[in-house]
């Protein structure tokens, strides 16, 4: 019955390949309260199914959707990773060498016990840290080696499986650990420390986890009736930077807004700012004014990429003291993650700021912080290609480390060029380069399509490495997920003193795993884990695929020796 459909896609495998993005997509959207495996741990699933038809793509497809993967990773990480090479940005940044050392030390170890291959290590290490990049540097580092062709396919279909098997007991493992189990170990009630923390570093009392959405902007006109007498500096202290008196009309004429101007019976005041400050302001201004035509304020939001030195390193609330008093910072990205909007936020080079307010007062806070970011969906190929260009030729150098040939490879050359290109156009968003939503689209479709390409190869043979390793490799894969977890908490708890929302969110974040920090969330009530995640994420999600070439080297040699 499904002879046709076979032939199919056999004769024509770019059908087999979107096929397998479709069903591996649908069943990575499937959740098991906080485990949800994602579209490419789907794709991989999916593919090693379909493969068993015997169904193989030209290598060259996997290998340019790779590239455009690992460029486009690098390059939406290069921001992020070198602002976090400062004081606080190394200190956090131990926890991920923790995790590369553990992780390392613990495949080595499995390899000498298990026999482990150096594809089945490689995908061991892939798997159980989380971080799929690794599975395309280790293919791409095993593509080199000095064997056969057929040794070389059986190796990469190795490292796939492995992955498979390793990722999902991984993924539920550093999920439960880090929003179950060491909340315990600390002995903390992780919601009261995390709205603790929120109230410290200066967010609001009543709901954090609203506070640190970004906040609704709007204005409203009152005519003044009890707030007669009351002047504009007064009601710019009661409102502090909540909210601000933009405009003031009286008799028909607009007024200059200063701080000594005293409202007067009848005029009529236009407030800008968060809607929840504008709730109460009736009460002290008089009856809120339904016809605004005599108000032809432009107010505007924009974005803007914080990159003047002065800034880094500093709070929110410093910040925020010196801008114009009717500019409002209603949100803060770092690393696509909207920040709580905490006085005590430390901003970073690259941090996306969103301002609010009349178009003239945020073309003055622009200058103040850094540069406009540029609305296009306008991608500069040529920019793009020659990173990618510059990443392969770096990659095809090679060099021996203790006698081990260690190489980037092709991977580990177009991340770092990627790392370069995505911190230069951080110091000039002004000029048109690669948008985000490209660089999004450019990571899912290139790791995808790697994926379902290198799961397809693989299908024939991963039913074998199954029945060799049995129940081993995913109960490796769940120690190799939780014991570098496990020290770093020691680690950070003891050491560093770190506190635990922060702590836990730093956790997530050198393990490179999103359902694990969505996890810690639910359990903390707000956003505070982020403070920690986004620096150990930044960091892990660069590291972690260059120790895919290492972690094959150094397989082969134990392998060898053994």
């Amino acid at each position: 019955m499904f002879g046709p459909l076979v032939e199919i896609l056999r004769n024509s495998p770019e059908i087999a390949l979107f096929l397998v993005l479709c069903i591996g997509y649908a069943i990575g959207q499937i959740r098991f309260g906080p485990i949800q495996l994602g579209g490419i741990c789907g794709t991989l699933i999916a593919a090693l199914v379909v493969g068993q038809l015997g169904i193989r793509l030209d290598d060259s497809v996997k290998n340019v959707f790779f590239m455009l993967f690992i460029f486009a990773l690098g390059y939406a990480g290069g921001p992020q990773f070198f602002a976090n090479l400062d004081a606080k940005g190394l200190r956090l940044g131990l926890l991920c060498v923790v995790e590369v050392v553990a992780v390392l030390a613990l495949v080595l170890a499995a390899t000498v016990l298990l026999s482990l291959d150096q594809g089945t290590a490689a995908g061991l290490m892939a798997g159980a840290a989380t971080e799929s990049a690794v599975v395309g540097t280790a293919t791409d580092a095993i593509s080199k080696l000095s064997l056969s062709p057929a040794d070389i396919a059986q190796l990469q279909a190795n490292v796939v499986t492995a992955y498979s098997i390793t990722y999902v007991f991984g993924l539920i493992a550093i999920v439960v650990v880090t929003s179950q189990v060491f909340p315990l170990l600390l002995r903390v009630d992780l919601r009261a420390e995390a709205d603790k923390l929120w109230k410290t570093m200066g967010g609001g009392a009543d709901d954090p986890a609203a506070a640190s959405a970004t906040p609704e902007m709007v204005g409203r006109v009152f005519r003044v009736t009890v707030g007669r007498g009351r002047s504009v500096g007064e009601l710019t202290a009661i409102l502090g930077r909540q909210a601000s008196i933009e405009r003031v009309v009286r008799n028909g004429q607009s007024l200059a807004v200063e701080p000594d101007l005293h409202l007067r019976v009848g005029d009529r005041v236009l407030a800008i700012g968060r809607r929840s400050a504008l709730v109460n302001v009736g009460e002290l201004l008089g009856q809120e004014f339904a016809d605004t035509t005599a108000f032809d304020t432009v107010v505007e939001t924009t974005e803007v990429v914080a990159n003047r030195r002065e800034w880094f390193g500093r709070g929110l609330q410093a910040l925020e003291a010196v801008l114009p008093t009717t500019v409002q910072v209603v949100g803060v990205a770092r690393d696509g993650h909207a920040m709580p909007l905490l006085n005590d936020l430390t901003l970073q080079r690259g941090d996306v700021l969103k301002l609010y307010g009349p178009a003239p007062d945020v073309a003055t806070a622009i200058a103040q912080v850094g540069d406009r970011v540029i609305a296009s969906t306008r991608s500069n190929i040529s920019f793009a290609a020659t990173g990618i260009l510059l990443g392969v030729f770096i990659g095809s150098f090679s060099a021996k480390i203790g006698g081990i040939p260690f190489s980037l490879g092709t991977g580990g050359g177009a991340l770092l060029t990627g790392l370069a290109f995505g911190w230069y156009q951080s110091k000039h968003p002004h000029r048109l380069s690669v948008p985000a939503d490209a660089l999004a689209l450019m990571k899912d479709l290139g790791l995808a399509t790697f994926i379902a390409c290198v799961g397809l190869a693989s299908g024939p043979q991963a039913l074998a490495l199954v029945q060799k390793f049995g129940i081993a490799l995913p109960l490796v894969g769940i120690a190799v997920a939780v014991v570098p977890a496990s020290i770093s908490l020691f680690v950070g708890h003891r050491l560093l003193r770190l506190e635990a929302p922060v702590l836990l969110g730093a956790i997530a974040g050198q393990q490179c795993s999103t359902p694990a920090l969505s996890a810690v969330q639910n359990a903390a009530g707000n956003a505070t884990p982020l403070l920690g995640y986004t620096i150990t994420y930044a960091i892990s999600n660069v590291v972690l695929p260059l120790m895919g070439p290492l972690i094959v080297a150094l397989a082969g040699l134990v392998h060898h020796t053994t």
